[in-house]
């Protein structure tokens, strides 16, 4: 039996799970969980374009100071798409909470980890199962580069006018 076969499989047996949803090849987001106190990520509501990612371990982070925290899930992202790990805005509000490094790669299959800055003046702390961050599934675009002279570029009215050159 050869690996694409087991995938389809694999698919077929997810699908099964998921009779409200059309589950096909590449169109679904799967998700591992590697213990047992790691939550799914979710959405808030039906209109909410992230998932609630959760921590998957108690934190405290003091003014100033960053923190990687894992989710305690992996995920494989639907074809086309990568992950942005964004901040919620309740947490950025708040508390100051921001994201950094915040790219999931589509071949990425490691637990997905988030690093939390604290930018406000008070300690941050958050407990296993709180929500930290949300994940945004986008569309991407990966041309080949193609090397060429500055001349070949079509011109625009901003040019090389670069920040703060738009107001």
């Amino acid at each position: 039996m050869s690996l694409k076969t087991t995938n389809l499989e694999k698919w077929h047996h997810i699908c099964l799970e998921m009779p409200t949803r059309s589950c096909q090849p590449g169109h679904c987001l799967l998700v591992t969980r590697e213990n047992a106190t790691a939550r799914l990520p979710t959405r808030g509501s039906d209109g909410a374009a992230g998932y609630d990612l959760s921590c998957n371990t108690d934190i405290v982070i003091e003014p100033g100071e960053r923190r990687l925290v894992p989710t305690g899930v992996s995920i494989e992202l639907p074809t086309g798409t990568y992950g942005r790990i964004a901040p919620r805005s309740g947490l950025a509000v708040r508390h100051g909470i921001q994201v950094g490094a915040g790219v999931v790669d589509a071949d990425y299959r490691g637990e997905v980890k988030v690093l939390l800055f604290n930018q406000g003046s008070e300690t941050f702390s958050a407990t296993i199962g709180d929500r930290i961050a949300q994940l945004v599934i986008e569309c991407i675009k990966t041309p080949d580069v193609l090397e060429c002279s500055k001349e070949a570029m079509a011109t625009t009215s901003r040019g090389s006018d670069g920040f703060g050159s738009t107001g």
